[in-house]
């Protein structure tokens, strides 16, 4: 899956549910825990109708760190939301989508099991490749002021993953190819800092 025709694809869907949203609330946002890894991150949501929003987002991460240590990647999540009570504020349900790409290895401080994705085993070794999935989530927005809100969610899902992995993590040719991987997984967890128009 190209880059182009996944942000492409993303832009469409925006400009459809932009001109439904005339006249209606839009906000945009970013995710501070996105911010806090050095990710590249923008969000932008679309009211559809009293309860309903369309949440787009995106983050990219093009650096490689000290010590070998990578944690490249992007991808696109677009989410329709229903509110509990009124949009941009209160409890909402949410649905989504995921997709991307990555290029991450020599990591030793996501040392944690969730059913059966282990990310302990990402000392010394590298994996790239592209993922895909969906996921359910709950979130809550806090009105702060007129135009500014904080957000959280919090999502879980089914990941479809296809890698090489290479060890160790600087290794050019890799020892298993296309690797394929389905797992449960959390597919969002945010904390966002959110401009409301």
């Amino acid at each position: 899956m190209k880059i182009k025709t996944v942000f492409a694809a993303a832009l469409l869907l925006l400009v459809c549910f932009a001109n439904d949203a005339k006249g209606q609330k839009a906000a945009i946002k970013t995710n501070l825990l996105y911010d806090a890894t050095a990710t590249i991150n923008l969000g932008v949501e679309f009211g559809l109708s009293d309860r309903w929003t369309m949440d787009i987002s995106g983050n990219y991460n093009p650096f490689r760190f000290h010590d070998g240590h990578r944690w490249k990647h992007w991808m696109v999540q677009p989410e329709l939301r229903y509110w509990t009570c009124d949009r941009f504020s209160g409890s909402f349900f949410a649905i989504h989508a995921l997709g991307g790409m990555y290029d991450v290895g020599n990591i030793d401080f996501l040392k944690f099991k969730i059913l059966n994705a282990n990310f302990e085993n990402m000392k010394n070794k590298r994996y790239e490749g592209w993922t895909a999935g969906v996921g359910v989530g709950w979130g809550h927005d806090w009105v702060l002021s007129k135009h500014l809100n904080m957000e959280f969610e919090f999502a879980f899902g089914y990941m479809y993953a296809k890698h090489d992995k290479y060890l160790p993590y600087n290794a050019h040719t890799p020892y298993m190819k296309d690797v394929d991987r389905h797992f449960f997984a959390p597919t969002k967890l945010a904390l966002s800092l959110v401009y409301v128009f």
